[in-house]
Parts: C-alpha cells; structure tokens; sequence
C-alpha cells in the first residue's frame, strides 16, 4: 500500500524502529535499501515509482507525493531520521518542525552517492553525531560532524555523564551553553568529582591541558577556574555555592536506600521520609538509584509506588542474603517477623558493597530507612540472583 501523501493531511504511517530512512532518488533508494539491511532497528521509506516489489515482504513504506509532508509524520516518531536527500532541502524542509534540542530527533543526510554522512540536527542530544558515525561505518562512507566538542575531542558538556544515568539540576541548564564554550575555547575548566563512575574520559587522547579534575568543590575553588563541571550527591553549601556561578551541577546516581516498611505503609509516608532523610543528611534526591529490601516486600504497593515515580530500581534480597551481612543494630523483633536480623541496613550494604553507611538506620512511624554510598572508586557492587527490579 502506497502513503498518498496529500496537503494538510497527517499521513498515517507504521513504526516499527527507532530510526526512519528516507529515500526520493533512484541511488539513493539504492543506498537506502543497503543501509536498511545492516542498520537494524530502522523503518525504510521510499517514493513508490522506485517499488523492487519486495516492499510488503521487507515492511518498506511507499509514498508518492512531496517527501515535505511525510516529515511532520515522522518527527515525533522517531529517535532519528536518516534523509538520502540534498542538505539545502533538508534545511528548508524541517525548519518548521524544529521545536528544542530536548526534544527533536537527530537528522542525517546522506549524499546521493553515498560517500558524506552528515549530522545536520541534534548532534549531541538527539544522537546525530553517534548516528552519523554508525551510518557512515555501515556504508564505507565519511561522517561528517561540525560540533566543536566533537572535533576537538574534548567533553561535551550537554552529554557529561548521560551514559551513565547522571542528571544535571534544572536550574544548570542556563549555564550549559556558557560552559561549554568554556570547554572549547580553552579556558580553565574544573571537573569536580566527588562521587559516580570514574571512566567518563572516553577519548584515545589525553584529557585537555586547560582541564583539571578536582576531588573537592573547596580545593577547586582555590584554584579559581573561570568554569566548572561538579559531580556530586552532596547538597552544595553556601560556602561552595560560587563554583555554580559558571558550573553546571550534575547528580550521578550513587545513593542505595535500604527501607524496611509495616504492611500497608502508605507510598506519601515512604516518600516523606525518604525526603526528610536526605534532607538531614544534605544529600540530593536526584542521586538515589535503588530502593532495597527484604523480597517479602517486592509486592509492597507503596514501596512500588515511590519507585515507579522516581524511576528507581526496587531490589529484594532474601532473609538468608542479608543474614550474611553483619549488622551494628540487629533486632530479634525484626528476626521473628522476617527471619532476617535487619532489613534497611544489610540491604542497603549489599548492594553498595559498603562497610559503612552514611545512615545505619533511622525508624520514623512505619518505616526505617538506611542510606549507603555506592562507591565506583572502590569496586562495583556485584548483582545478586534475587535482585527485582
């Protein structure tokens, strides 16, 4: 079936891939055709004067018309397009689709002899330049990528830690691009680490001369440098707030909540405390990765509840796992209804893999809480056959 591509109409289209491949020349279909055989995970478009005959057998998508009006179809629909269309047009034709970096697809072009792949759209956010890269490798082609950290091979200060799950505060988000031409025009730079994965340097060069990685906010500070990338579970003190007058705050995920909770606890109470903890404790919600427990609790509705709304891993241990966990606070009580000794605290150290925790353990009306540290300096936690997520 052919998409009859027609003004003021939304065409109905099939997503079945992240990414859409966009072809209106008879070499590009060619190339189009190559690239969908090796690039899995991608959706094949094509005008249908070019049909092979094989389209509904290979779930490639015919359309006849102005390839203009299949774009707005696809936009929200895909991670990324792939358009085997001249660069000028491709220009012209999604200016009006574009919306904000947070949220547009990465584009690509591919020339009609396929010989440039170029990242012409959310380079970095939207994946564009790793999508230019992959499509390149995929047809023998040259990537072509203009973004200056890119070039430079220097960090990219919109993409800092992201693999690993590592989230900027909302209000940096004004300082990323400031920053950034920090990073690029050589000027002194603090990357500030304090905690989260160490091996963010993903380069075959050495880190920059005009970057310098610091353990401490204060022993950067001393340093005066005129930018600053700080990672960190802590909440910044006044006293530190300066090195953010330039500086984007970024939150790895690193802190491991043992909760041990009654039945029927409900998902506000669970949540209250966990925020009134962290408080106390100066430590940012945004760093939390897990909640553990004892696996009786894996069916816990509030526990549930709090994790699906953050987003947090929910991991259950069995009373035998956390027995072999010595404990500073064991209770009887808690053995009689468990057949574990604790809960919060021998959870919360296996899955760190911590001796010592930043909180043993707290009891606030039904729930005791425990907080360890995940420290990627140190070793990795290793993952147990019970975990639940």
């Amino acid at each position: 079936m052919t998409i009859q591509l027609r003004e003021g109409e939304l065409p109905a289209i099939a997503v079945h891939g992240d990414y859409a491949i966009v072809a209106i020349t008879k070499h590009g279909v060619a190339l189009a055709r190559r690239l969908a055989r090796t690039f899995a995970g991608a959706d094949l478009y094509y005008m249908d004067k070019f049909a092979h005959g094989d389209e509904a057998r290979q779930r490639i998508q015919l359309f006849s018309g102005s390839v203009r009006l299949l774009l707005p179809a696809l936009w929200p629909a895909y991670k990324g397009i792939i358009l085997l269309i001249s660069l000028g047009a491709v220009v012209r034709m999604i200016a009006p689709l574009l919306k904000d970096k947070k949220s547009d697809p990465g584009v690509v072009v591919i020339d009609d002899k396929g010989e440039y792949a170029i990242s012409v759209l959310s380079g970095h956010l939207g994946g564009a330049n790793q999508l230019a890269r992959e499509v390149a490798a995929a047809l023998g082609a040259q990537p072509v990528i203009t973004t200056a950290s890119d070039v430079q091979k220097t960090i990219a200060v919109d993409l800092f830690g992201r693999r690993f799950g590592w989230e900027w505060e909302p209000e940096s988000e004004e300082k990323l691009t400031p920053v950034s031409a920090s990073v690029v025009n050589e000027e002194r730079v603090a990357v500030v680490q304090e905690s989260g994965e160490r091996d963010w340097w993903s380069y075959d060069t050495p880190l920059p001369a005009h970057i310098r990685v610091y353990s401490s906010v204060r022993e950067a500070l001393a340093d005066k440098p005129q930018a600053a990338l700080v990672v960190t579970h802590r909440l910044l003190s006044p006293a530190e707030a300066p090195i953010l007058q330039n500086g984007v705050l970024y939150r790895p995920k690193v802190i491991a909540l043992g909760i041990g909770c009654n039945r029927g606890t409900s998902a506000a109470e669970i949540e209250a405390v966990v925020r009134e903890t962290l408080q106390e404790l100066n430590l940012s919600l945004r760093s939390v990765k897990a909640v553990c427990t004892i696996d009786r609790k894996r069916d816990e509705a509030g526990l549930l509840e709090v994790c699906g709304k953050y987003g947090w891993e929910l991991v259950c241990y069995t009373h035998e796992q956390l027995n072999q966990v010595e404990v500073e606070e064991p209770s009887e009580t808690v053995y009689r209804f468990t057949g574990a000794y604790g809960v919060s605290e021998p959870a919360a150290k296996l899955y760190t893999g911590a001796a010592k925790l930043l909180l043993t353990k707290k009891k606030a009306g039904n729930v005791t809480i425990s907080v360890g540290l995940i420290d990627y300096g140190e070793r990795r936690r290793q993952p147990c056959p019970s975990d639940e997520s």
